[in-house]
């Protein structure tokens, strides 16, 4: 809820601290980690059923920031469950690289809302709202659409983030995010270790669901008509 709200400031300090506090203690942790096969394993299922989870909700919102405040868990998720079949490198990588191009979605996506409050104000200056109009919600996206020829340069900066959070090459996102599909299925081949098949099957699932959302929302935002 505090990532969805309206300052785009707010959400990128809470979302940095977060992701940062909790998934870097756990990969200071890894000697525990690596001496409790039990702790690898939920780990690394909680990790991968909540990105799996978080990515189904992130694609039934409305509000353009909650999708990206589920977005964020969806990706703790991933890094979670790197962190769960031995894919410490793989975590912090994902780390730093989600950092960045989420921190360009939530700016983009702030740009977006002002956008929309700065046009339903100037309309109703001009005489064009109507009573219901109270009702305005700037965030939500069935009020938006067409807006890349509005605001070209936040289309363009936000399809990068798009891309590069749905895993698109050659953006950031692809190269961490493959690196820790990859160690969950060798986790699971080479060590013959139940929860890399069972993180691996849920991570692909959870990275479909990801460039679902962000094409939703993409369609709904800065595509379409307006």
């Amino acid at each position: 809820d505090a990532m969805a709200g309206p300052t785009q400031v707010g959400a990128l300090i809470l979302g940095g601290a977060i992701v940062t506090a909790g998934v870097y203690m756990l990969v200071r942790s890894t000697v525990l980690y690596h001496a409790s096969d039990k702790a690898c394993f939920v780990g690394a299922i909680i990790g991968a059923s909540t990105a799996i989870v978080a990515g189904f909700i992130a694609a039934g919102q409305w509000d353009i920031k909650r999708v990206l405040a589920y977005s964020t868990i969806s990706q703790l998720g991933f890094m979670v469950a790197a962190v769960g079949v031995g894919a410490y490198a793989a975590a912090m990588f994902h780390l730093v690289t989600h950092a960045f191009f989420k921190a360009l979605l939530f700016l983009g996506s702030g740009s977006v809302i002002h956008g929309m409050e700065h046009g339903h104000h100037h309309l109703a200056h001009a005489g064009h709202a109507h009573d219901h109009d109270d009702d305005f919600d700037p965030q939500d996206m069935r009020t938006m659409g067409g807006l890349r020829h509005k605001m070209p340069r936040t289309y363009w900066t936000y399809l990068f983030g798009t891309l590069a959070l749905a895993g698109i090459i050659p953006f950031a996102g692809v190269w961490s995010k493959d690196e820790i599909l990859l160690d969950a299925l060798k986790e699971g081949v080479d060590n013959d270790r139940l929860e890399g098949y069972l993180a691996f099957a849920l991570l692909i699932m959870g990275a479909g669901f990801t460039a679902v959302y962000r094409w939703r929302q993409m369609a709904r935002v800065v595509l379409g008509r307006a």
